[in-house]
């Protein structure tokens, strides 16, 4: 599942559309993940209750609507104010950032994918030799995946 958003630049379709986030904004995302209440929805007021009322609501409320600007948090107006749910799990978002690493690592032109594969494959057998077999295994069953759709 490709994400709308890349960890260097939330990008859709190619074109930049936020920066990456701060570290209120990862505070944010990370508290909305762990609020059970509301059925995954989230006010202003329940962040900033949540967080000690020590920010300022305006503050929080400016964050919010970056989130959602950024792809990462749906909204909904209630009444006078709008209430937040995550568009992705944290699972998703972790996968989302990973992938756009080695999109970005890989994407260095041809001269740049066997050293930072090669690389990969000593980090992982230097650690764990099961491991590496699992890689091994992961990449026959991409191969026969990809030969069924030829």
């Amino acid at each position: 599942m490709k994400l709308p958003f890349t960890s260097n630049g939330f990008k859709r379709a190619g074109k930049t559309v936020a920066p990456e986030l701060g570290p209120l904004e990862r505070e944010v995302m990370e508290l909305i993940w762990r609020l059970p209440e509301n059925a995954g929805e989230v006010s202003v007021r329940d962040i900033h209750l949540a967080f000690g009322e020590r920010l300022a609501y305006t503050t929080l409320m400016t964050t919010l609507d970056r989130l959602h600007k950024k792809g990462l948090l749906d909204r909904r107006r209630i009444g006078r104010a709008f209430v937040y749910s995550p568009r992705f799990s944290p699972g998703e978002f972790e996968r989302g950032v990973a992938r756009d690493v080695i999109d970005t690592l890989l994407g260095r032109g041809p001269d740049g994918v066997e050293p930072i594969l090669a690389c990969i494959i000593d980090a992982v057998s230097e650690r764990d030799r099961a491991l590496l077999d699992e890689l091994d295994r992961l990449i026959k069953e991409k191969r026969r995946e990809l030969g069924r759709e030829e």
